[in-house]
């Protein structure tokens, strides 16, 4: 039987695992997925046993993003636009690294919300490997705007020139204070904030009408992010669960060839929060 796992550490937290096995039931793959502990000194090691037994790919999860994606042999432009890879393919010509998080939160917005992305001014706050992966896919959506901000200015401004010459639209960076003034229709937030229970500094103002606050943290009830986003005037709040189920479905279809249908998992996943 086919194998496949989600490695990271820690890992016992993970919903994949039941993700993938609610896709295998739909869509009729037979499967075994797990989740696997990866030692924070040997994240190679693992992989390649994993792989040597039989294994056919894996989900990769913090904090191995990056070594995965010094693993790969063979990388998906989205993958080397993200410099991480969040999803990893055996084949008979080596490993393939692939990063399905950009997709996954474009598809959680734009069809799970109903929130079009072109043409809109979208704002997203953090410079680090969350934010990373999410640029490329934003840009293809053709926003009217992008803007990076980060708490270090600095590093939203290096994260934002990286993709200037993308070919698309070139990405504005700047530190939080210098959105002041400024408004936005979708505004996500890709930093780690709500892991320590608080909210990025941000200026007041930033929601326009209809806006939508976007966390991609998930699994803790309305986050800090979400409440200031509320008071300030946003009218839609999401978290980042339809993120997880998404990325999930890219992954499963770049190994199985099959797209599961998301919106029946994703209801499943809320029901039991």
């Amino acid at each position: 039987m086919d194998r496949y796992a989600v490695i990271g550490n820690p890992i016992s937290h993970s919903k994949s695992p039941r993700i993938h096995g609610l896709f295998a039931a739909q869509t009729g793959q037979t499967l075994v997925y797990e989740a696997l502990l990866g030692p924070l000194d040997a994240f190679a090691a693992t992989v390649q046993a994993f792989r040597a037994a039989g294994g056919r790919g894996l989900n990769v999860t913090v904090p191995f993003k990056l070594e995965a994606f010094d693993l790969a042999d063979h990388h998906t432009p989205r993958a080397r636009a993200a410099g991480a890879v969040n999803t990893l393919a055996f084949g008979s010509d080596g490993i393939l690294g692939d990063n399905t998080d950009g997709a996954g939160i474009l598809r959680d917005i734009t069809i799970n919300q109903g929130c079009p992305v072109e043409g809109r001014r979208v704002l997203l706050l953090g410079a680090g490997g969350a934010a990373r992966g999410t640029v490329l896919p934003l840009l293809e959506a053709a926003p009217a705007t992008l803007v990076i901000a980060n708490r270090t200015a600095s590093k939203a401004a290096e994260l934002a020139e990286e993709f200037s010459s993308a070919g698309l639209m070139p990405p504005l960076g700047c530190g939080f204070a210098e959105l002041a003034g400024q408004r936005f229709d979708v505004i996500i937030n890709a930093t780690s904030a709500s892991l320590s229970d608080a909210a990025p500094d941000l200026p007041v103002g930033l929601y326009a009408p209809g806006s939508l606050a976007y966390d991609m943290m998930y699994g803790r009830g309305d986050t800090p992010f979400m409440r200031a986003a509320r008071a300030q005037g946003a009218a839609h709040l999401c978290d980042g669960l339809g993120m997880l189920v998404e990325q999930a479905a890219e992954s499963f279809q770049l190994w199985r060839g099959i797209r599961p249908e998301t919106a029946p998992v994703l209801a499943q996943l809320r029901a039991s929060l």
